[in-house]
């Protein structure tokens, strides 16, 4: 059995080639996402889901766990081979045990940078899942397991996915490739605490402050109440997110694109395996 590389110099290899499968599971679990995130703007003030306040992010954090693991498994279908699930499983921990050295300190996490490298690497697909394993395995470390964390991993999923869909994979490098990598580490970061700051504002007392989501008032109020939630609660922390990803990306991101191209040309995700017949390997007795 025998493999040979076919991925041009000038082209990056891919992990996972997503297929029309994949594509339509991910496109399912954003709208459920979106859906998830964003209810509390998209639910008139009258409609019965406004009755449920308390009960909507329980339900809709069961039905992403759901779907994240669907998609997970329709992508892993699709080519996630033996040597991407090894390389799935390194970064992951890496991720996992980088979250926790910057916890607690305005909003320093080291992990979204490396997420933003292996998504623009190892492109959107292995990204989606590479952002959910490495949420998920960093709430078993923490102890960070709630109703949060299927939100926490479906954003992390979409963080490392962006990486991925960036423009020039294949002929964008140097300078200008660090530059775009820490101006969208910098936005997605400010995105994550946004979308994450939606999953727990409905959980607020809308007795205990006027800054929580509160079913019976407009669209409007309500947008009001959570640009005031954001600025009051995570600004800080989404700002220290956002400025650490762009000072690691453009310190330590040019080794690691290097070391990660690397790694990936060596592990040949695209080679096609191919089958020789012993005798004709050995020629004529």
């Amino acid at each position: 059995m025998t493999g040979s590389p076919v991925t041009p110099p000038d082209r990056q290899a891919r992990a996972v080639r997503l297929g029309p499968r994949s594509v339509a599971a991910l496109i399912l679990v954003s709208a459920v996402g979106v859906a998830g995130f964003g209810w509390p703007f998209l639910a008139p003030p009258d409609a019965s889901l406004n009755a449920h306040t308390q009960d909507a992010p329980w339900l809709f954090a069961g039905l992403l766990v759901l779907l994240v693991a669907v998609v997970a498994a329709t992508i892993s279908e699709s080519g996630l081979g033996p040597k991407a699930v090894a390389m799935l499983g390194v970064l992951a921990a890496a991720g996992a045990a980088l979250r926790p050295i910057g916890a607690g300190t305005a909003g320093l996490e080291p992990m979204f940078f490396l997420m933003v490298l292996s998504g623009r690497v190892l492109g959107p697909g292995f990204g989606f899942v590479l952002g959910s394993v490495t949420m998920f395995a960093s709430a078993l470390l923490t102890g960070g397991v709630g109703p949060w964390m299927p939100f926490q991993m479906l954003a992390m999923g979409w963080f490392t996915m962006g990486a991925g869909l960036l423009p020039g994979p294949d002929r964008l490098r140097g300078r200008a490739e660090l530059l775009m990598l820490a101006a969208y580490g910098f936005l997605a970061a400010f995105a994550y605490g946004t979308v994450m700051n939606l999953a727990g504002w409905t959980f607020m007392n809308t007795l205990a402050s006027n800054i929580a989501f509160d079913p019976d008032v407009s669209v409007a109020s309500n947008l009001a109440r959570f640009l005031a939630y954001c600025l009051a609660t995570s600004l800080g922390w989404d700002g220290g997110r956002a400025a650490m990803t762009v000072v690691l990306t453009l310190t330590l991101g040019a080794p690691i694109l290097r070391a990660l191209r690397r790694a990936t040309r060596r592990a040949a995700f695209e080679a096609p395996i191919t089958f020789e017949d012993p005798e004709k390997a050995n020629g004529p007795a």
